[in-house]
């Protein structure tokens, strides 16, 4: 029924009371005077649960213009629904509830818009419920949106999931952000306090343990067992992630005109540095080998060091995998994911138009990481035959697999033939390479290499080295890498570039021929000769006995 055709209206009434002690209500004589008393307003609602019947009652207006305006701004509220039963019932919620408190009526367009997008109408809708509503809309990689939902669960919804989204305010992020930094300084204590319970496990003895010794580890494990794992902290990166999640959230809020003030716009956290490449230089890897410690996070092989690891690799069945990684910087899930027929032998060139990454432990296949990342790549013509080469590598393993399929299958085994999913890189039955996979055979090579230690990843930074090896300055590695803006080039290699610029002086130096030798090096050979003479040994300043 619509709100026209609900029983409702404006009637006076006051608080004169008769001899019985009784209000008088709409019998009191006086209410035909224009000042006394005040009026009334009441409307039928939508029924409730169970088809119990509903009024709005709402008294103590002075003025009849006042009680009108109101009733008519319930009404259209009334309307707004139509048909629409769930509709019905919540705008007859909020106007019960909006009876209780005496709170202001709502203009009818701010219900209209709550309406339509399925949030409270009472405006009480939490963080919580906004960041479910969010991530069940969420048109993003898996991925990413699992990324999202650990930061939800993990740490948005436990700290700020209970308020509302238009009380949220900085200081209640300050808070969150405080308590995670709080948390951090636990999990750092019990981290120390396990590794030193570890080494107390380890007799480091050879031999068996003596009696006592023996009952000593028995307690010592006991307690070990006893102690929280080790956990990761939340560090700066993910801070600024977590921030990211709820500044999402909240714009959608505010397009969606539920709210005015972004919160997580404002909060001001510590910028996370982006960690530098540096080179595996001599020095940095004698002092590696010396104490076990990495110089830095991101390291990357010299040209020198990442030939040895080629050299190790040409042997493996994927040796074309990380040769074209390390020459031209693919991501791992770009390099399992890439085609044959995004490859062109003739254009000495291939398109990054799919990549494979991990959804928990299961490979899925999605498009690039970012808009740029997708591109053409031009390849140099010794990747190029590398590549020719390894497709008619996976040309025999296919015949192979499918005569040894057809033979099992005649002794009663069920074995598929070749499975061809057009990949470059596929398992030897031709289904995708699992990343983790790729990244243990890394490893692998490199160990058996003896080279210092880097991640998959860093092969990508090398290619970036490489780029200044050849001469090609920070542009060109942007170019190459398909980075989105030289910032983030910079950002990140300026330091490894700049560790090039001695070896690229010397050689601009060498580039000018002289027909002969300056005064400088002239003087500095006269002076090795007389120290010669004098029996001086230039290398150490020592005078032999």
């Amino acid at each position: 029924m619509a709100a026209s055709r609900r029983a409702g209206g404006i009637s006076k009434r006051c608080e004169c009371r008769g001899p019985d002690g009784q209000r008088l209500g709409a019998k009191c004589p006086q209410l035909s005077k224009r000042t006394h008393g005040n009026h009334e307003l009441h409307q039928e609602l939508p029924p409730g649960e169970g088809g119990k019947r509903r009024r709005f009652r709402r008294t103590g207006y002075a003025k009849v213009g006042d009680a009108q305006s109101d009733l008519d701004r319930i009404r259209a509220i009334l309307d707004l629904p139509g048909d629409d039963e769930d509709g019905q019932r919540r705008v007859g919620d909020l106007l019960q509830e909006l009876m209780s408190t005496r709170g202001p009526i709502p203009d009818p367009t701010e219900v209209s818009r709550k309406l339509g997008v399925g949030v409270p109408l009472d405006g009480k809708m939490t963080v919580g419920e906004l960041l479910d509503q969010v991530m069940a809309t969420k048109a993003t990689r898996t991925t990413t949106n699992h990324g999202y939902e650990s930061h939800i669960r993990v740490h948005l919804k436990p700290a700020i999931g209970h308020l509302r989204i238009d009380r949220l305010s900085v200081g209640h992020l300050e808070d969150m952000f405080r308590a995670i930094d709080e948390r951090n300084d636990v999990i750092r204590a019990e981290n120390q306090a396990r590794r030193e319970q570890e080494a107390r496990c380890k007799h480091g003895k050879p031999g068996a343990p003596k009696a006592a010794e023996r009952a000593q580890l028995v307690a010592e494990r006991a307690r070990l067992a006893e102690m929280p794992p080790f956990r990761r902290v939340t560090g700066p990166a993910t801070k600024q992630a977590i921030r990211r999640t709820l500044r999402m959230a909240l714009n959608k809020a505010i397009a969606k005109q539920l709210i005015t003030f972004n919160a997580a716009a404002h909060v001001e956290l510590a910028t996370a540095a982006r960690p530098k490449g540096l080179l595996w230089t001599d020095e940095r890897v004698d002092r590696w080998r010396e104490t076990g410690v990495k110089p830095g996070p991101v390291m990357v092989w010299t040209p020198a060091q990442l030939g040895r690891f080629l050299d190790e690799a040409e042997s493996d069945r994927l040796y074309a995998f990380f040769h074209l990684i390390a020459h031209h910087g693919l991501r791992r899930g770009e390099g399992v994911g890439q085609g044959w027929a995004d490859f062109s032998a003739e254009r000495k060139q291939i398109l990054v138009s799919a990549e494979i990454v991990v959804d928990g432990w299961t490979p899925v296949e999605t498009v690039p990481k970012t808009e740029g990342s997708a591109g053409l790549v031009k390849l140099d013509a010794g990747t190029v035959r590398v590549l020719l080469a390894h497709r008619q590598q996976q040309e025999r393993e296919r015949q192979q697999w499918n005569a040894r399929a057809a033979e099992e299958r005649a002794a009663g085994k069920d074995t598929a033939d070749w499975t061809d999913t057009g990949k470059m890189f596929t398992a030897e039955d031709g289904s995708w390479l699992h990343p983790d996979l790729v990244s243990k055979t890394f490893r692998r090579i490199s160990d058996a290499a003896g080279l210092p230690p880097i991640n998959l990843r860093d092969l990508r930074h090398g290619a970036a080295a490489l780029v200044k090896a050849g001469g090609g300055d920070l542009h060109d590695a942007k170019v190459k890498l398909r980075h989105s803006t030289i910032t983030l080039t910079s950002d990140t290699y300026m330091e490894l570039f700049e560790e090039y610029e001695d070896e690229v002086t010397e050689r601009a130096a060498a580039a000018v021929p002289r027909a002969r030798k300056s005064r400088d090096e002239a003087a500095l050979a006269s002076a090795d000769v007389e120290a010669e003479e004098e029996g001086d040994d230039p290398g150490n300043g020592e005078v032999e006995p």
